[in-house]
């Protein structure tokens, strides 16, 4: 497996980096930590998909990414150590992490400051991502929203014989979308009739995820 995050640094020091992490098996729907737990270690995705998602003082949720293999959350515990999470992170599936305490990263920074610079891209990446969803929640119909969401799930599940299955709850979809789950069920329930998806309980199955995307919009 190989991270983005390392792919800067050496193999040997990569292999003693994780030699050093924790390895952690995680639940469907096991919380890996809250929002506002103090932040000291970063996890590296092995597999399964992760839920970043973030609440206000008055009880609403949303869910900012889903994340997989290959791909790190925590990050900001590497620059601003100590300070609270900023969302709460929930195993989708039976997943496994990698996770590092921010003095070890720290270590491995001193010795390969190019990790810094990778660290940054990456967190920039994510500014530009949740960027582009707020002014996608502010102009974007619901529809579209969900239609679009659900296509980019598609390309983080391997495909099957019967399609691309998505084993998320039609709550979750609402979340990632912005919208409810009522508009959830009637959009999956139309692009059922249309033929590019196929619902199955606690999943979606994407058969036709380019005609969705060109559905969004």
């Amino acid at each position: 497996m190989q991270w983005p995050l390392l792919e800067a640094v050496p193999e040997a020091d990569v292999r003693r980096t994780l030699e050093m992490a924790r390895r952690r098996v995680f639940a469907r729907d096991e919380v890996v930590f809250h929002q506002d737990d103090p932040a000291d270690t970063i996890h590296l995705i092995e597999s399964g998909h992760f839920a970043v998602r973030a609440s206000t003082r008055y009880g609403q949720r949303a869910t900012l990414a889903i994340l997989g293999a290959g791909e790190a959350f925590g990050e900001l515990a590497l620059l601003d150590p100590g300070a609270p999470r900023s969302a709460t992170v929930v195993a989708l599936e039976s997943a496994v992490t990698h996770s590092i305490h921010q003095l070890d990263f720290n270590g491995l920074r001193q010795r390969h400051p190019e990790t810094a610079t990778v660290l940054i891209a990456i967190l920039t990446a994510q500014v530009r991502r949740l960027s582009a969803q707020l002014l996608e929640a502010l102009y974007a119909p619901a529809e579209s929203r969900v239609r679009r969401r659900v296509a980019e799930l598609a390309r983080r599940y391997e495909p099957s014989a019967a399609g691309i299955v998505i084993p998320l709850r039609q709550e979750d979809l609402a979340e990632l979308a912005g919208t409810s789950r009522g508009t959830v069920n009637r959009v999956l329930r139309e692009e059922e009739r249309r033929g590019t998806v196929r619902l199955s309980r606690g999943r979606t199955i994407v058969l036709d995820a380019e005609r969705l995307l060109e559905l969004a919009g």
